[in-house]
């Protein structure tokens, strides 16, 4: 992958699956409870004859995630970086070479896991445990705890975007997604448009960043990112061919997530992916809805449940040619 600077198919009914509240079972157990019954994701692809090769098709996944240990803070991230894993390893298995988690997936939404005592959150020693403490929250370049995500990621050959907490090596405070390469690089893409509590605890990112998949120019967005057009805007300026999301929308903002999407993709002639976090929040119940938009702004696929479950969404080169030779139309 390459960082750079800034169908209408018939939806097929989502099988919810159980939302995970601990780490065993595994997620590969619980999701291969469905496998007799056919695909344990929602599926959009091309229509008949519409299927071409190589670059020309990316296969995505969307994973509406429900994250392990709320509030247990840094507790929680090596669980979650383990039900990565295993979701990665059921998306390659199902042809992905993207797979998108939603906001702060290895934490869940849990906002004040990241608060300092005394706001002194600059300082370098408020995120260094000491020994027998709990371990932190917050990532940085290196830790080890993201090691089994980048060697999943280099074993086959996909791209993972999780969200975290992240610690530049000055020490600010970021509210990322980490984008994990097929060569197990890390780079985290930082949240542009913070909002309420968000403010006190991150530096605003300074815009979208574009990232080449398999010949796919990918912009990355966090959540309050895809409510403001002026950041898909730079995204499509860059000459991005999808605008994934990695968000929290509750119960109540269903139009909402609608909307944000299908207008950004339609906008832009892009496609468009959300991953939404799954499960109960401080904020409120997720209200689902992960899934992909056409570059007609039209929803390819979404999940019907509010709790852990994959979109598979493949994405046809030739589809986002027709809509843009006709942008001006």
């Amino acid at each position: 992958m390459t960082p750079t600077p800034p169908q209408v198919p018939t939806q097929r009914p989502a099988q919810p699956l159980d939302a995970m509240s601990q780490v065993s079972p595994s997620v590969e157990s619980r999701l291969a409870d469905t496998a007799s019954a056919g695909p344990a994701c929602v599926v959009a692809g091309p229509r008949p004859g519409e299927e071409p090769d190589g670059p020309a098709m990316l296969r995505a996944a969307v994973v509406q995630y429900e994250a392990l240990l709320p509030g247990a803070g840094g507790v929680a991230v090596e669980a979650n970086v383990a039900a990565h894993v295993e979701l990665v390893e059921l998306a390659h298995s199902r042809g992905a070479r993207l797979v998108l988690f939603p906001e702060l997936s290895l934490t869940g939404y849990e906002l004040t896991a990241f608060e300092v005592p005394g706001g002194a959150r600059w300082l370098s020693q408020a995120i260094q445990p000491s020994p027998g403490s709990q371990p932190s929250p917050w990532l940085t370049a290196g830790d080890p705890r993201l090691q089994p995500l980048q060697d999943v990621c280099a074993r086959t050959g996909t791209v993972a975007v999780v969200g975290a907490g992240w610690r530049e090596a000055d020490q600010t405070p970021r509210l990322a997604s980490l984008v994990v390469g097929p060569d197990g690089s890390v780079k985290p893409v930082f949240k542009t448009h913070l909002h309420g509590p968000e403010r006190e605890l991150f530096v605003s990112g300074s815009g979208p960043v574009v990232v080449d998949v398999d010949g796919w120019r990918v912009a990355f967005a966090v959540c309050a990112d895809a409510a403001h057009p002026a950041h898909a805007g730079a995204a499509a300026e860059a000459g991005a061919d999808v605008y994934a999301v990695s968000a929290l929308y509750t119960r109540g903002e269903e139009l909402r997530l609608g909307l944000h999407l299908g207008a950004r993709s339609m906008d832009h002639r892009m496609f468009g992916l959300l991953a939404n976090l799954g499960g109960e929040t401080p904020l409120g119940p997720s209200c689902g809805l992960s899934g992909g938009w056409g570059p007609d702004g039209t929803a390819l696929v979404r999940v019907a449940g509010t709790g852990t479950e994959v979109a598979m969404v493949s994405l046809d080169r030739s589809r986002l040619a027709a809509y843009r030779s006709t942008a001006g139309a």
